[in-house]
Formats: C-alpha cells, structure tokens, sequence
C-alpha cells in the first residue's frame, strides 16, 4: 500500500531517531518529533498528487523548521502566508544557545523569508503555490556543534552519513511516488545531488536553484530573480504576476 506524506514522515522520524552521532556533533533536534503538530498540519494542507514539482531542500534551519516543522519556516511566514500555528514542543537534549521557542521565536531565517516571500510575492496565496510546487527537505535533522555551530549532512563522517543518507533517500523516493510531480528540483546542489542519487530510475528530471541562503554572495545578488530565471530555463512556467483573492482580502 503506498504511503502517504503523513506515515513517510512518521516513519522517517522513527528511523532516524535510532541513528548515533559522535564528535564534533553534540546536539541532534529532529522537529518530525517536537514540532509533529506544525509539520503534520503543512503535510496535510499543502501535500498534494500531480503537484507540478517537489522542491527539497537539505535540512532544518534553526530558526525555521527547527522552530515551525515547515521547511524553509520562517515563523512570520508560516504564520501568515500558511495560516499555520501549533503547539511546539522540546527535543530532548536542547543546546542552550539554540532554544526551541516554536512560534514565539522571534528569530527570522533568512532563508525561509526569501523563499516563502517569493512565495507569496510571486503566486498571491499559499494554496496556488501549493498547485505547483511542493517544498520539502531531503533530511530532516539539525545537527550543532558544542559552540552551536551549524554542522550540515554533508560534514558527517562516512559511518554517520552513509546509514543516514539510506533513511532519508527512501523517504524522499516515497514521498515523491505520491506528489507524482513533472519533476524534482533541489534546493541548492547538495539537496540536487541527494535526489537525484535517491531517485535514480523513477525517470523524473531532477534540477537546481540557487539555495536562498544569506552565506550565498550570489543569493544576496536577488535571490528571487536567478531562481526564477533558472525555473525557467528548466521549462517551469510561472504566473506573471500574484493573483489576489478577494474573497480572502489577499
């Protein structure tokens, strides 16, 4: 029977709980877990079959999904673009210079802004963006350091990385067997790479934009305009400009 976007995280959340990571990693916050509500309720809403296509990113940010459980969640935006607000509870180890506030953070990912504004700023309301595109992350785990810094997959030693990578490629293989996109399109050239290892054989074109990340000089040259000239380049069509719903005041 195949899995919905609900059981593949559940699933994914279970599995990857049971994986270990040494030094220099000191903390691991998997939101699957603490931010259930938030993440099952965007699942729910904006998950969707025949989506056009499957954005994936690399991992929770911490002051978006490690916050919201959204992808790219900047609470602002998950808030008022998403109209999406739960309960978020607390990992189990939590590293003191990287709290869990869920949605009282008043810290703004950078990143989450770009995307989701371009987001709202490009299709009007969440539910149009959602008839074509899907945003996802290939793992779903923040790894920090002792000092908080930052520690991406990528960085994992090959005993760590290799177990973890075969839990998140199967989940990122189901999940897209459901959206059944045109395409799926990294996030960066990490997140590219991983799905197009994962989904070697599903005959889907796997491309890439440019992550939204602040560390990016490109990004900070206009993020939002090199990413939608290289949508287009792939041949993904966009709409000219954001369509108001009055019903809505939107």
């Amino acid at each position: 029977m195949q899995r919905t976007p609900v059981t593949v995280s559940r699933s994914l959340a279970r599995n990857v709980d049971q994986l270990c990571f040494g030094e220099p990693t000191a903390c691991v916050y998997n939101p699957l877990v603490y931010a259930q509500k938030p993440h099952e309720a965007y699942l729910t809403r904006f998950a969707r079959p025949g989506v056009r296509s499957v954005l994936v990113g690399m991992n929770p940010g911490p002051w978006g999904m490690a916050q919201t459980g959204v992808p790219f969640g900047e609470v602002r935006l998950v808030r008022e673009f998403l109209g999406i607000e739960e309960r978020v509870e607390q990992p189990r180890l939590v590293h003191p210079k990287r709290p869990i506030e869920g949605f009282a953070c008043q810290r703004s990912e950078v990143s989450g802004r770009r995307l989701w504004g371009w987001a709202r700023e490009r299709f009007g309301t969440a539910d149009r963006f959602a008839e074509q595109f899907f945003v996802t992350n290939y793992c779903p785990l923040v790894f920090m350091e002792a000092s908080a810094r930052n520690r991406t997959p990528d960085k994992l030693p090959a005993g760590e990385r290799e177990p973890l990578f075969e839990r998140c490629d199967r989940a990122l293989r189901d999940l897209v067997a459901w959206c059944q996109p045109e395409r799926v399109i990294g996030i960066g050239a990490f997140a590219a790479k991983r799905a197009a290892a994962a989904l070697a054989g599903m005959g889907l074109p796997v491309g890439t934009v440019l992550h939204p990340s602040p560390a990016s000089p490109a990004a900070n040259r206009g993020w939002a305009e090199q990413a939608e000239r290289q949508l287009r380049e792939m041949g993904v069509p966009l709409p000219s400009g954001p369509k108001r719903d009055t019903r809505r005041g939107e």
